[in-house]
């Protein structure tokens, strides 16, 4: 096995990337904009007119299947950008070779995969980073500081809302679209970054209670769905998700009302404070203007932020934002909103391990 593990200090960190689709130009860019720090010297798709177009893209290497990149190439770090069902094995077989694992959300669509991961990169000595680049977005980072602060003394209500759109061509355009195995519903596929809000703004969810359905697209998992949680801090809270919104996406929005403060970011994917209200005043107050932005991407702009962090961690200068164990409190969530859903009960946290 070789070893990626020391500090790369003396070259640029080198990047190779599995699954050319939609949101692998999002990584592509990053790579590029950190071009002083880090290089891509390998892509990899089984389809053939993917792979083209990302090797015209970017210049790297092609392979046709993973485990013929894993044996040629000289990368540190796998990206995995692909359906979310193949992330297990593909990151437990790149952990094996002693790389580095980069995956993108959800970091898989069952319990016990996710585990899986995270035991064979503590075993292979590797690093696991779960992509989760809207935490880097300047106003949730502005709502974390103010969480951390405890500006809003005791945070009594919070809900999240993704209200957006997948037209039944989108679930067509492949195969694992819209299924159990690769895939998992607006909850896990599209509203996955938003249920990660949960824990890493509110904090431990105690339980929660949800409903899913498939009120309008033909496909195996859910459309919509509602769920109702309860923090371990007494606050309240509700999540409501549907990508049958007409005619476009509308909202991805968090409201928190707290006991000193009441704040709501929306906009089509967090990216507008449109309320921030606090007893005290704070520095933060003056930045509220300057961190909304705008944006027709859902994705928003956090993907370089979040590779800047990578790079640093691979240099020996930081540590991980989003680790694999930091990736398994959201996927719990998730499976346990499922469980929920399909047997009609209040689901308590932690999960049994």
């Amino acid at each position: 096995m070789r070893h990626f593990t020391s500090p790369i200090t003396d070259r640029k960190i080198r990047f190779a990337l599995v699954g050319c689709g939609r949101i692998a130009k999002n990584h592509f860019n990053a790579i590029k904009k950190h071009g002083e720090r880090a290089e891509l010297v390998g892509v990899c798709d089984v389809s053939p007119p993917a792979l083209a177009a990302a090797v015209e893209e970017t210049g790297a290497k092609p392979y046709t299947n993973i485990t013929s990149l894993l044996h040629d190439t000289n990368a540190d770090i796998v990206v995995l950008t692909t359906p979310s069902g193949l992330h297990p094995e593909q990151a437990i077989e790149v952990a094996d070779s002693g790389r580095h694992v980069m995956t993108e959300k959800p970091m898989a669509t069952r319990w016990q995969d996710g585990l899986r991961m995270v035991k064979a990169c503590d075993d292979a000595k590797v690093r696991m980073f779960v992509v989760k680049q809207n935490r880097r977005n300047a106003t949730l980072q502005l709502l974390k500081r103010a969480v951390e602060q405890k500006r809003f003394g005791q945070i009594y209500m919070v809900t999240i809302n993704v209200f957006w759109t997948r037209p039944q061509e989108y679930y067509d355009s492949a195969k694992w679209r819209g299924t159990w195995e690769f895939d998992g519903g607006a909850f896990m596929n599209q509203a996955s970054h938003y249920v990660d809000l949960l824990d890493w703004l509110i904090g431990p969810i105690e339980s929660l209670q949800a409903y899913t359905a498939t009120l309008a697209r033909d496909i195996e998992v859910e459309d919509s769905g509602v769920m109702n949680i309860r923090w371990r801090s007494g606050a309240l809270g509700s999540m409501n998700v549907t990508m049958l919104t007409y005619p476009k996406n509308l909202e991805g929005s968090i409201t928190i009302l707290g006991e000193k403060g009441s704040v709501r970011v929306g906009g089509v994917a967090v990216n507008d404070i449109q309320h921030w209200e606090f007893s005290e005043p704070h520095p933060d107050d003056d930045l509220v203007k300057t961190a909304s932005y705008e944006t027709t991407s859902v994705y928003g702009f956090g993907h370089p932020l979040y590779y800047d962090n990578v790079i640093k961690v691979l240099r020996g200068e930081a540590e991980p934002e989003t680790d694999g164990r930091e990736g398994l409190k959201s996927l719990e969530t998730l499976i346990a909103t499922y469980l929920s859903a399909r047997d009609g009960k209040r689901i308590a946290l932690p999960l049994d391990y």
